[in-house]
């Protein structure tokens, strides 16, 4: 109740930062396509510039959460909103690859500076009973930054495809100068005092954790988290190319797939997630997601009619959106009293299959445009043996992680 009354105020801007800073990242799917035809960038360029914002977050993030210790978490906000406005409007200026590159990276800067202060100042201002509430609130933003960012991109792409890029980038610097004048720092003298050097030696030990990741028990579940991250980038990155170049779709026309797939698979977590987990299990509701994703991935490649491109791709997301916090369930569950440790494992493999997917899935789609398609269908079907194999080992696992797999 102290949420939703002392505190609701600063959790709505902070919703509404990071909704601004995903829905920016979801405006260029749609658009990428009339990019390639007006710059002259070919596929590999756009399987670069997707991994680059990826790496960038994720070489950047440890680096930012010290400093949202050090510095306060309202300082990397404003900053970190002030930089993803930048970002946006220099990829609308850009009339060269290298001026989206270096866009793309502020991006990728913006969002390790944006996420994890955000994330830190819902901690800072919520107790234990509302930390669920709270985050909760944070990533309803960022699936509706998501769900809404492709459709917003795609349809005001019709008033120019520069357009969106610049709207985002106003958007981003109003959200930042609300942060800056309304919102208050949420971490105090004693807490930067406390935290930051637990921080410092928490994420110092973080690359040795995961080269020593491989000895742990559950090393299977990360694969299977590396290998279906890569599958769903690679699916996901060249998407647009695709049905631009194969069958000539419009922006409006992929922003209304992924808007009405993102809705879709957003209401189906809100409706009935919790009892398809309940009723069939983290194990079966992750190797059925993954073979129909890699299926009906397959079968994209050989659909013609324009009916039937629309409800197979339906059907990859729905089921890409339900396999995704399946893992993280059961990632979470085979944790035990280790989530932190686990959950940053989980993030790191899953960044990780986020470079690699994109820059291989560009390089294959200049060769061949079905190409991408082939090798994540191939990638997901192999993701599905391993989530049996794995689904077998942990039937065997001792009494007490029984409880694990129900």
């Amino acid at each position: 109740m102290g949420l939703m009354l002392k505190n609701r105020g600063a959790v709505l801007i902070l919703m509404l930062n990071i909704f601004l800073v995903f829905m920016g990242i979801g405006l260029i799917i749609p658009i990428m396509p009339k990019f390639m035809n007006s710059l002259g960038i070919s596929g590999s360029t756009v399987g670069l510039l997707v991994a680059t914002f990826s790496l960038t977050q994720f070489l950047f993030s440890p680096l930012a959460g010290r400093l949202a210790d050090s510095y306060g978490r309202k300082r990397m906000i404003v900053i970190g909103m002030i930089v993803f406005a930048f970002s946006e409007v220099l990829f609308g200026l850009a009339s060269a690859p290298v001026l989206l590159y270096i866009s793309r990276m502020l991006g990728g800067i913006s969002a390790a500076m944006i996420m994890p202060a955000v994330m830190a100042y819902v901690a800072d201002i919520t107790t234990q009973d509302e930390r669920a509430a709270g985050m909760g609130y944070i990533n309803a933003a960022i699936t509706t930054g998501f769900i809404i960012g492709p459709g917003i991109g795609g349809y005001i792409a019709e008033f120019g495809i520069r357009v969106p890029f610049y709207a985002a980038g106003v958007a981003g610097l109003i959200a930042g100068c609300i942060s800056l004048f309304v919102l208050r720092e949420s971490l105090t003298i004693q807490k930067v005092s406390s935290e930051s050097p637990a921080s410092s030696d928490k994420e110092s030990s973080f690359l040795t954790q995961l080269l020593h990741s491989y000895r742990e028990p559950f090393f299977l579940s990360l694969i299977i988290v590396f290998v279906m991250s890569f599958g769903l980038a690679n699916f996901e990155t060249v998407f647009g190319l695709f049905v631009d170049h194969k069958f000539g779709f419009e922006p409006g026309d992929i922003a209304f797939i992924i808007t009405f797939g993102s809705i879709a698979g957003a209401v189906v977590q809100a409706t009935a997630f919790s009892w398809i987990l309940n009723r069939f299990g983290e194990k079966n509701v992750i190797s059925v997601c993954l073979l129909f994703a890699g299926i009906f991935i397959l079968i994209t490649l050989f659909v013609h009619q324009f009916w039937m491109i629309y409800a197979v791709t339906f059907i990859v997301f729905l089921a890409i959106d339900i396999l995704r916090p399946a893992i993280g369930t059961q990632m979470s569950k085979l944790a035990a009293d280790r989530q932190g440790y686990v959950a940053g494992l989980n993030s790191a493999y899953t960044s990780l299959g986020n470079i690699a997917g994109p820059i291989l899935a560009g390089y294959l789609f200049d060769i061949d445009i079905n190409y991408p398609y082939t090798l994540a269908c191939i990638v997901l079907l192999l993701c599905f043996g391993l989530s049996l194999r794995a689904g077998k080992r942990m039937s065997v696992q001792p009494p007490e992680r029984r409880s694990t797999t129900t």
